[in-house]
């Protein structure tokens, strides 16, 4: 029988960057409510009934392309929180070619598209988010990583189990 929980798909960083960021999550979000790693999500809520067709499609994808490059631009300050906004042309290229074959499956709020951003901080009161906001900006310098590849979770009422990850392997 199949695991009908959602899946989540989420891009990874380098890995220096991606625990710069996750030390930055530990650290500003709710510990209670902090239930997942920092992440970069391609898409929220594919049918957990999926799970074989859409790992095929994660590894048929990152088969071809290199891994995209991630500009981190600014931190942004949020009603309850704080993220990083990011441009990455490359990785919305990746988000909109996998809805291309899960139409049929997407949410409005997945086939909305890439969100480029990354929360770090959420659940939280205006001012303590104006205080994560006034120290992450202060020393922000904005910076250029790279997406090296997309992991699959499931939701589980709150965490996540991870599933495994594809590396971008393509060609630049």
């Amino acid at each position: 029988m199949t695991d009908p929980r959602p899946l989540v798909v989420t891009a990874l960083l380098e890995p220096m960057v991606q625990s710069r960021i996750e030390a930055w999550r530990r650290a500003f979000y709710p510990a209670g409510q902090n239930r997942v790693p920092a992440h970069v999500t391609l898409f929220r809520q594919l049918p957990g009934s999926e799970l074989a067709a859409v790992r095929r499609q994660i590894k048929r994808i990152c088969a071809e392309v290199a891994p995209p490059v991630v500009m981190v631009t600014q931190v942004l300050r949020r009603e309850a929180g704080v993220a990083l906004r990011l441009r990455a042309p490359g990785l919305a290229d990746i988000c909109d070619e996998l809805a291309a074959g899960w139409a049929g499956l997407l949410t409005p709020q997945d086939r909305a598209g890439f969100a480029g951003q990354i929360t770090i901080q959420n659940k939280v009161t205006a001012a303590e988010a104006k205080a994560c906001h006034a120290q992450l900006a202060a020393g922000f310098v904005p910076f250029t990583t790279r997406a090296v590849a997309i992991a699959l979770w499931r939701y589980c009422d709150g965490p996540w189990e991870a599933l495994g990850s594809t590396a971008c392997r393509g060609r630049s």
